[in-house]
């Protein structure tokens, strides 16, 4: 009798794994389908005891990162690092959390998230030696934090070498960029030539350089060489449309790469929606139609409503 029901109790144990773990992907399947209201409840009903504990935290996390709630993202990621101490992407995710939260945070607390942030990316690099998304937060951070909460411009050339053994192009761009910010363009566009002869997709980079240094003849023209090597780059889209938008330059198809870009959901760290309504809104103008550009201006603000030069865009066209 007492190994029948020894018998029994690991057949039940083992329905109760499998029908979790069949749990845990569907509510994957359901985040990456971005159907996020069904994934939170699959997530939640996954209980601390079981195996997929950490990873159903970590995509709570990812929901409520995705919907900007980083106070709640810091909770799920910090849960799932103290559950699973060696999935770098976890650590990666609660360093990304951390910052959003040093963005908005006080004079006072601005260090403690600052430090949280860094001590992640570094432990999510510690885990995963090939990995280059902490890497590169840790590039941003080391070259805009300040001394004394362990900002350096060296540390960050040091990250952007390490970022180039990964992925040599990568490396090149984030390298060149710190030069830029040093006022080193010598240094800079050299590192960018090295970049586009490692890898010719990255033109789009060099585009949006030129963009930034307001050479935007030499933008418009780097972009619409970028788009022939990867015509749905939308990211590559935006950019052309913005450098359009403020320049005046070939309004025509500015706008047709602007409206490309509002069928598609931007990523972590892409141009917002927003931000493209307003740009549109931009060449609309430029070409007088004011009706157009009123509307997407108003688009523009009921998404973003601190965008300033949406809000004067509309005043000069209502």
């Amino acid at each position: 009798m007492k190994q029948k029901i020894s018998f029994v109790f690991l057949l039940m144990w083992c329905i109760g794994v499998s029908s979790y773990g069949q749990t845990i992907d569907q509510g994957k399947a359901l985040f990456e389908a971005r159907k996020h209201s069904e994934a939170e409840k699959v997530f939640n009903a996954i209980p601390g005891t079981n195996h997929s504990y950490a990873e159903a935290q970590y995509y709570l996390g990812r929901i409520a990162f995705d919907k900007r709630d980083y106070e709640k993202a810091v909770e799920y990621f910090e849960t799932a690092t103290k559950n699973d101490t060696k999935k770098s992407d976890y650590f990666n995710y609660l360093g990304r959390a951390s910052a959003e939260m040093a963005i908005a945070a006080s004079i006072f607390s601005k260090p403690s998230w600052a430090s949280q942030s860094r001590k992640s990316w570094e432990t999510a690099v510690e885990l995963d030696s090939r990995s280059i998304e902490p890497r590169l937060s840790l590039i941003d951070f080391f070259s805009m934090a300040p001394g004394f909460m362990g900002g350096s411009m060296e540390k960050a050339k040091a990250m952007a070498n390490e970022v180039m053994k990964l992925n040599e192009a990568e490396g090149h761009w984030r390298l060149g960029n710190l030069f830029v910010s040093e006022n080193n363009m010598a240094k800079a566009e050299e590192e960018f030539g090295k970049m586009v002869k490692a890898n010719p997709d990255y033109v789009k980079n060099l585009a949006t350089y030129y963009s930034d240094q307001k050479k935007y003849a030499k933008a418009v023209e780097l972009f619409e060489e970028a788009l022939k090597r990867t015509p749905n780059d939308y990211p590559t889209l935006y950019q052309y449309g913005k450098a359009s938008a403020i320049s005046g330059l070939k309004l025509e198809i500015g706008e047709e790469c602007l409206k490309r870009y509002l069928t598609y959901t931007p990523q972590y760290g892409e141009p917002s929606v927003a931000g493209a309504y307003m740009r549109l809104g931009q060449i609309q103008e430029k070409k007088g139609s004011k009706t157009e550009a009123k509307k997407s201006y108003e688009s523009a603000l009921k998404l973003d409503a601190s965008l300033k030069e949406a809000k004067a865009g509309f005043d000069r066209v209502k």
